[in-house]
C-alpha cells in the first residue's frame, strides 16, 4: 500500500512538473505568435491609410497578396491539420481519432497564422493559440518519452495554456478544457491544465503587463430593475447562434463550391482579395475584432450603420475561414457578440429609456451570450469574458444571459460547433448515433433457442447493442465469445425511436 501511495503521488508530481514545462514553453510560442500578429495587422493598417494618397501601390498590395495566398497554401497542402482554428483537431487528437505530428503544426501554423491574420483577415488568433499549446503539449511528452496517458494530460494542458496565453484568462483555459474538450472532470487533468495555464499566463503577462486584453475600464454593477432586459438578450443571441452555425456548417461549403477550378488549399486567395476594398476604405474594421469590441462605445453608431457592420464581419468572418487558412471563429464570435450588444443596448436606450452608460454592459453580456449559443460552453464563455475585463462584479448577469442564450439555441436543435466542425474533419463513418438513449431488459426464457449460442453467432437486429449480461447477481461485460444462458437477462441498449421495433425483432428470434 506504501509503494502505491508514493507511485501516484510520484507521478502527480511528475505532471505537474510536465506541466510546468509546457506552460512555459506555451506561454512563450503563444506570446510571440500573438505580438506577431500584432505587429503584422498594426502595419497592415497603417499601410491601407498609406494607400489612400499613393492608390497606385493597390498593384504592388494585390500582387503580395497573392503571394502570402501561395505561401498560405503551400503549408496548408503539406499539413492539412493546420486549417481553420485547430480546436476541432485537439479534440480530435483527446478523443484519439486525430494523430499530428506536433512539430509540423506547431511551425507551419505559427507562419501560416501570422500571414492569415495578420494580413487583416476576420479571423482569430485563440484558436491557433490552442493549437499551438497542444503541440507544445504534445512535443513535450513526446521528446520526455511519456507515455499514451501523459501524452492526452499534457496535450490538454497545452492546449489550456495556449488560450490562457492568448486572453490573459487561466481559469477560462482550465475550463475550456474540462467543459469544451474533455466534457468531464479528471483531477489529474485539471491540475496538470491548471498550472500550465497559470504558467503561460504568467509568461504571457511579461510579455503584455498586467493590463487585461479588453481594458474598458471599471464597469459598474447592472442596476435590478435592467435584469428584465437579460433573459430578452440571451434569446436575441440564442437565434443569431443557431443562425451563424447553420450559415457556417451548411452554407458556407457551398459558397466555396463556385470557386471549384482554384485547388482548396489555394482558396485564402479569394478572401485575401476581397479583403484590399476592405480594408481601402474601412482599415479599422480588419481584423479578429478586438480593436471594434473597445471602440464600440465610443463609435456612436446609428442602428443602421451597427445593422450594416454586423453583416460585413459577419460575411466576410464566414468566407474568411471558409478558405481553409490557419485561423480562428474565436475572436471573430466574440467581436460579432458585441456588436449584437450595442445593437440591443442601443435600442434599449432609444426606446425603453436606458441609462446610456450601461451599453458597455450589454456589450459584455452579448461577447458570453453569443459564443454560448454557438460553442455550447457557458461556464468557459462567463469565466472568459470576466478575466478578459478584469473584474467580478458583472457574473449574475453574464450567467442570466449565457443561460438563456444556451437554452434557445438548444431549443432550435443547434450544435456546438467545435464538435460539429470535428464531425466534418473525420471520414463518414457507419456507427448510427443514438440521440434518445433506451434501455430495456430481454430475458432468455427455456424455449429461446439463443441459449447456448454465442453472441457473435447471433444475428442481432441493426442499432442496438447488448451493454451487459446479467445472471443471477452477476454482471457480466459480453464480448463476441461469451455463451448466452436460459435465464440470462440482456440488457440493451437503443435508440428510444426504435425501440419498439428492436423489441419485436429480439422477440421473433
Amino acid at each position: 500500500m506504501k509503494h502505491l501511495l508514493f507511485t501516484i503521488k510520484d507521478r502527480r508530481i511528475r505532471y505537474l512538473a510536465k506541466g510546468i514545462l509546457v506552460g512555459i514553453f506555451a506561454g512563450i510560442v503563444v506570446s510571440l505568435f500573438r505580438l506577431g500578429v500584432e505587429l503584422i495587422l498594426g502595419n497592415v493598417i497603417q499601410l491601407y491609410t498609406f494607400l489612400h494618397s499613393k492608390p497606385v501601390w493597390l498593384i504592388l498590395w494585390t500582387l503580395v497578396s497573392i503571394i502570402a495566398a501561395i505561401i498560405i497554401g503551400l503549408l496548408v497542402k503539406s499539413e492539412p491539420n493546420i486549417k481553420g482554428s485547430g480546436i476541432p483537431q485537439v479534440e480530435g487528437q483527446v478523443q484519439g481519432v486525430i494523430h499530428v505530428q506536433w512539430w509540423s503544426v506547431l511551425w507551419k501554423k505559427f507562419v501560416g497564422g501570422l500571414l492569415a491574420i495578420g494580413s487583416g483577415l476576420f479571423l482569430g488568433r485563440e484558436g491557433p493559440s490552442i493549437q499551438l499549446g497542444a503541440s507544445v503539449g504534445l512535443g513535450t511528452s513526446k521528446l520526455t518519452k511519456g507515455d499514451e496517458t501523459e501524452e492526452k494530460v499534457l496535450l490538454s494542458s497545452g492546449a489550456g495554456a495556449g488560450l490562457a496565453a492568448a486572453f490573459n484568462a487561466p481559469i477560462a483555459g482550465l475550463m475550456f478544457v474540462l467543459e469544451e474538450v474533455h466534457h468531464n472532470f479528471s483531477p489529474l487533468v485539471a491540475i496538470t491544465t491548471f498550472t500550465s495555464a497559470i504558467v503561460a499566463n504568467f509568461v504571457s503577462l511579461t510579455f503584455f503587463g498586467l493590463t487585461p486584453v479588453l481594458n474598458i475600464g471599471a464597469v459598474t454593477a447592472l442596476p435590478i430593475h435592467y435584469y428584465i432586459y437579460l433573459p430578452l438578450l440571451g434569446i436575441f443571441l440564442g437565434l443569431n447562434g443557431w443562425l451563424y452555425n447553420k450559415v457556417l456548417l451548411d452554407i458556407l461549403p457551398k459558397f466555396y463550391q463556385w470557386f471549384s477550378f482554384i485547388p482548396k488549399h489555394f482558396n485564402s486567395v479569394i478572401p485575401l482579395l476581397f479583403l484590399i476594398p476592405i480594408g481601402y476604405y474601412l482599415p479599422a474594421i480588419i481584423g479578429g475584432g478586438s480593436g471594434i469590441i473597445v471602440q464600440l462605445p465610443e463609435w456612436n453608431l446609428s442602428l443602421i450603420f451597427l445593422l450594416a457592420l454586423f453583416f460585413l464581419r459577419f460575411i466576410f468572418s464566414m468566407v474568411s475561414y471558409g478558405a481553409s487558412v490557419p485561423g480562428g471563429i474565436f475572436l471573430p464570435i466574440l467581436s460579432l457578440g458585441a456588436i449584437l450588444g450595442t445593437l440591443f443596448g442601443q435600442l434599449m436606450i432609444d426606446h425603453f429609456q436606458m441609462d446610456q452608460q450601461y451599453l458597455t454592459h450589454f456589450i459584455l453580456f452579448a461577447m458570453a451570450g453569443y459564443f454560448t449559443a454557438i460553442g455550447k460552453a457557458p461556464l468557459t464563455a462567463i469565466l472568459l469574458i470576466t478575466e478578459m475585463v478584469g473584474g467580478l462584479t458583472q457574473l449574475m448577469p453574464l450567467a442570466v444571459v449565457s443561460l438563456s442564450a444556451y437554452v434557445t439555441a438548444d431549443l432550435l436543435g443547434s450544435k456546438p460547433i467545435y464538435e460539429s466542425l470535428l464531425e466534418k474533419l473525420l471520414p463518414v463513418s457507419n456507427h448510427t448515433v443514438i440521440n434518445k438513449p433506451y434501455s430495456f431488459v430481454h430475458t432468455i426464457e427455456p424455449y429461446n433457442h439463443l441459449a447456448g449460442k454465442s453472441i457473435k453467432e447471433v444475428q442481432w437486429p441493426k442499432d442496438m447493442i447488448i451493454s451487459s449480461v446479467r445472471r443471477g447477481k452477476d454482471y457480466i461485460v459480453p464480448r463476441g465469445e461469451t455463451k448466452i444462458r436460459t435465464g440470462d437477462h440482456l440488457v440493451v441498449m437503443c435508440d428510444l425511436k426504435n425501440s419498439t421495433a428492436i423489441q419485436k425483432a429480439l422477440k421473433e428470434l
